[in-house]
């Protein structure tokens, strides 16, 4: 198929959960002729504390249901994800364009007035090569703090935005930082952006919270543009959304978080094959 051919074929993006939903909503604003397809994998939620190896699995699985669905391109809207398999993908699927998360220390590196930053994000995020190379490539002249934000995953998913608990959680991580001297704040995980408001309670106005999706929409747009993808049309694109769990919930989730009313439609894994229910 040439690049021709697909213009009208949607994008893929992957998420373990509903986090990629904040990447969602940002390609959505800068490209808004484009389909889209998103998968959350929510019977596996989260993905932070599983191998990479696993990982891998499974967004494999994923990448072959995208491309039955003949995307033309895939969005890995999950750090965790792109931590552990996005060099493995590109490797196994050479002719699929496929973008991935990349932690945003280095705008965080060159905004920093104290010279402290604080990254969140998930334990497999930090284990991966992919952070290791940012922070070696563009952190070199700053401290980076990290937390894992233990439990926090799970209360975005549950649609705790702002609950005491979820509050505990923010405070746990940040305020220590705060104490350290960090004044920006990189969220490394896509389920995170959506507590930012509580970040900013929390931070009172101290640090700067840096959501690297804007910067992922863009790369997405010079990556179609790059091989002649971007879709002509000029009418708002449509979005189709699959979870692997219960989709009246993430139905109630999109609402949520994007507020808008739309359907979800149950995708169950077979070994290492998803199928739609």
């Amino acid at each position: 198929m040439s690049a021709s051919d697909s213009l009208s074929n949607p994008i893929g993006v992957y998420d373990s959960g509903i986090g990629g939903l904040s990447v969602l909503r940002a390609l959505q604003d800068l490209l808004t002729g484009e389909d889209w397809v998103y998968f959350g994998d929510q019977a596996r939620v989260p993905y932070g504390n599983r191998s990479l190896e696993e990982i891998r699995q499974l967004a494999d699985g994923v990448t072959q249901f995208f491309l039955n669905r003949k995307v033309k391109a895939m969005v890995i809207a999950c750090n965790t994800a792109s931590a552990a398999a996005l060099k493995y993908l590109r490797g196994r699927y050479p002719e699929l364009p496929i973008i991935g998360m990349e932690p945003a220390v280095k705008p965080a590196a060159e905004q920093t007035r104290s010279g402290h930053v604080g990254v969140l994000a998930t334990p497999s995020t930090f284990q991966g090569d992919l952070y290791a190379s940012v922070v070696e490539r563009f952190a070199q002249d700053v401290a980076i703090h990290q937390a894992t934000c233990p439990g926090l995953v799970a209360q975005i998913e549950n649609g705790h935005l702002k609950t005491p608990k979820t509050l505990r959680i923010l405070r746990e991580a940040i305020e220590p930082m705060l104490a350290e001297g960090v004044d920006t704040l990189v969220m490394g995980c896509t389920h995170f952006p959506f507590v930012i408001p509580a970040i900013t309670q929390i931070s009172a106005g101290r640090a700067r919270v840096i959501d690297p999706a804007p910067a992922i929409a863009r790369q997405v747009r010079r990556v179609l543009e790059k091989n002649d993808q971007l879709s002509p049309r000029t009418s708002a694109g449509q979005t189709t959304y699959f979870t692997s769990g219960d989709a009246l919930r993430m139905q109630r989730q999109i609402q949520q978080l994007l507020g808008i009313q739309t359907p979800a439609r149950a995708l169950r894994w077979h070994a290492e094959a998803l199928e739609v229910e």
